[in-house]
């Protein structure tokens, strides 16, 4: 303990002689306060506070970003009649994107990784190091794409917001490395749980997705930012901006098949839009086009579908609260479909094609250069489908559907399937609606749809490739700590070489003069030819009748496997189990030797780290 204060009093000296040579400019990126506090204050006091401060400040950008969008939105869509309203369809999408491209090029030099993977890049490769520039970056660049109209959510952006203010305060006071991931977790609980004013749900997101792989015993932060967060959106944002559902009916046991049956229609439809929004990457990524021109064409595609179904215009939370509300008509009185006799059938046919198109244009918004995630989308096509559900089971002759409550449940089992989250998904609806008895179809449904989800692929496709590289974490934990290893960390730069036309006699040199007990035989350009191990070289070294002038080429063995700096830990440790070996050459792609690697020193590694994630 002794030990630990004299630390902290000695950080607070460096700290005070810096305030001393750089004076108040300087102060303002330290912030003498908390520093002070850091230096007085115990490891969880400071962490509470901490998590105060970062929920604080996620929760405030959150209800920015709502408030901008919604003023913007509200502008769009309200303040001009259907007969001007369908040039705004037709130019404010398709601009929302080019300007949203226009800006990432040339305000932010083309950097543009966005959505939940990359925050968990940031926590599995970068030590939960986020860019600054993210803490406001997203802001505009969501803002600019979803407020004309892009088909996305905006809580993906709020997310990595928040979990960019938590990382950079945390690298302020220099915190450790669970410190900081606490904290990056802290601020994107809070911008969740700003966005839907949903605590619970946002540290379910947390320990959800963003937490996996990473053991943590300390969770007080979380909480105290959720809350923070939620307060701030229940006091600042105004009652049409909430995400909140007031009417639905009481819970019926009788109603259960209902909710089996809407929970395997939203696990496959979740399937459905996992599947087209990776076909529409991959068909822009292929594209020969530059970027301006791929946000060109994507926004041409967007605007072409608002026009066509205006619901999918924007995030689509209103036409959600819309079908809660019995107000089913306002969805199709801005389309074209308002020319037709609008009926059932009408209704029907109009809503599953906005169901199979949302897809697209969501996945057309955020691939072609917009900014925004699949929260709103998931949400918005469950709460759809639930409505289509209920509408069919009406037409059928079904009495007493539960409509709204299929309308809520549906929107939890999408989000559970397309997002592999179903905890946040059931909390987030249960705290929107106020609908605490509607747990038990919330988990029916979420949990079927989540199942289905995870028997079609057992990691979200979204970030598959990345947990496929290792670069991000899975709920593996070993396997974590081997992908956070670097393979140029082990590799042995002074590995001692010998060429091939070398003797015997040099060998013997390089043996008496060196501490290494392998060698790697090389030729005049270095390429790599084979290798000798002390165990090799013994006989020759105490027969008095070997040839002085014999080769070393001779001698000399084949490497049983040859790595590749590309090589991840885990597939060097398999390789030398396969093996049997402690000791294997690395060479470049020209087969030009680099060093050797030792088995000892990637497990000493592996057991080093798994002390301090232990800690």
């Amino acid at each position: 303990m002794k030990i630990h204060n004299k630390k902290k009093y000695l950080s607070f000296l460096k700290f005070k002689r810096d305030f001393q040579k750089y004076g108040l400019e300087k102060a303002r990126s330290y912030e003498l306060i908390l520093h002070w506090l850091n230096n007085r204050l115990s490891r969880n006091q400071f962490l509470v506070l901490s998590g105060i401060l970062v929920g604080c400040t996620a929760g405030l950008a959150g209800v920015i970003l709502k408030t901008l969008v919604h003023y913007i939105h509200n502008f769009i869509t309200n303040k001009v009649h259907f007969e001007y309203q369908i040039l705004f369809y037709i130019v404010f999408p398709f601009l929302g994107i080019v300007l949203t491209t226009m800006i990432v090029i040339t305000l932010f030099k083309g950097q543009d990784r966005k959505g939940i993977g990359a925050i968990l890049y940031e926590i599995a490769q970068n030590s939960s190091i986020v860019a600054s520039v993210k803490m406001y970056s997203q802001v505009i660049q969501s803002a600019i794409t979803v407020g004309l109209g892009g088909s996305a959510g905006l809580e993906s952006p709020i997310a990595v917001t928040g979990a960019a203010i938590g990382s950079n305060y945390a690298q302020t006071y220099r915190l450790s490395y669970k410190e900081r991931t606490l904290l990056l977790a802290a601020g994107a609980t809070a911008g969740i749980a700003s966005a839907f004013n949903a605590p619970i749900a946002g540290i379910m997101f947390a320990f959800e997705i963003l937490l996996t792989g990473v053991v943590f015993t300390d969770f007080i932060p979380l909480v105290v930012a959720a809350v923070c967060g939620s307060l701030l959106s229940r006091i600042l944002l105004q009652e049409d901006v909430l995400f909140r559902f007031y009417t639905r009916d009481p819970f019926n046991y009788k109603n259960v098949p209902y909710y089996l049956i809407l929970g395997i229609v939203t696990g496959l439809y979740a399937r459905y839009f996992v599947i087209i929004s990776q076909k529409v990457e991959h068909f822009i990524k292929g594209l020969q086009l530059s970027r301006m021109r791929k946000a060109m064409f994507g926004g041409a595609v967007l605007s072409l579908l608002c026009v066509l179904f205006p619901p999918l215009f924007g995030e689509g939370y209103e036409t959600v609260k819309a079908f809660t509300n019995g107000n089913t008509y306002s969805i199709i009185e801005n389309s074209f479909f308002r020319y037709f006799e609008i009926g059932d059938w009408t209704i029907i046919i109009f809503l599953v094609l906005v169901l199979l198109l949302k897809a697209f244009a969501t996945s057309f918004t955020i691939f072609s250069g917009g900014n925004g995630g699949n929260f709103a989308p998931s949400l918005f096509a469950g709460g759809t489908l639930g409505y289509l559900f209920a509408l069919v089971c009406q037409h059928l002759g079904f009495s007493d559907v539960p409509v709204t409550n299929l309308v809520l449940v549906g929107m939890a089992g999408a989000m559970s399937g397309v997002l592999y989250a179903p905890l946040t998904a059931i909390f987030l609806i249960a705290e929107s609606s106020f609908g605490y008895d509607l747990f038990i179809p919330l988990m029916i449904a979420s949990v079927i749809s989540y199942l289905i989800a995870k028997w079609f692929s057992p990691i979200s496709p979204e970030l598959k490739s990345l947990a496929d590289e290792g670069k991000i974490f899975t709920n593996k934990h070993d396997k974590n700590l081997l992908f956070a290893l670097r393979t140029d960390d082990f590799i042995d730069k002074y590995s001692q070489t010998i060429n091939e036309n070398a003797s015997i006699t040099d060998l013997f040199e390089l043996v008496k003069n060196g501490d290494k007990n392998i060698f790697a035989v090389v030729d005049d350009q270095r390429k790599l030819k084979g290798i000798l191990t002390l165990d090799d070289i013994r006989p020759y070294l105490f027969n008095k009748e070997i040839d002085p002038s014999q080769l070393i080429v001779q001698v000399m063995k084949a490497p049983l496997a040859i790595l590749h700096r590309e090589n991840k830990p885990l597939e060097i440790l398999q390789t030398f189990d396969d093996t049997g070996v402690w000791s294997l050459p690395v060479v470049s792609e020209n087969n030009d030797f680099i060093g050797f690697i030792s088995k000892s020193s990637i497990l000493m590694s592996y057991r080093q780290l798994l002390k301090e994630y232990s800690d």
